[in-house]
């Protein structure tokens, strides 16, 4: 069953809103940490694993934006997810950006 809810973040504890334009919310805007609750498609809820996923990288797509890329830290599965920009909540990828150039 697809979803859009809010959320109160496992990483960093802040309140998440659904997404409002139309999309799915898998990751927090402000740390960009994710849960892994799908497993098939994005949405599903499906996973059995529920570890929390770290955003370790950005990347452009031409045709989808910036995603996230995330590594699950408890079954090491990595996953592509499309930024949330244009809604109530826009992902804090400047921030982000910045930590991954620091960390380089």
């Amino acid at each position: 069953m697809n979803e859009n809810k809010g959320f109160v973040c496992e990483h960093c504890n802040k309140n998440v809103f659904p997404l409002s334009n139309g999309s799915y919310r898998n990751h927090c805007p402000f740390c960009l940490y994710s849960k892994h609750l799908d497993d098939k498609m994005p949405g599903d809820r499906q996973s059995k694993c529920k570890g929390m996923m770290e955003p370790v990288q950005l990347k452009y797509h031409s045709k989808k934006g910036y995603q996230i890329v995330h590594s699950c830290k408890n079954c090491d599965i990595v996953q592509v997810n499309k930024i949330a920009d244009k809604t109530v909540q826009s992902d804090d990828i400047i921030r982000f950006m910045n930590e991954l150039s620091i960390s380089m």
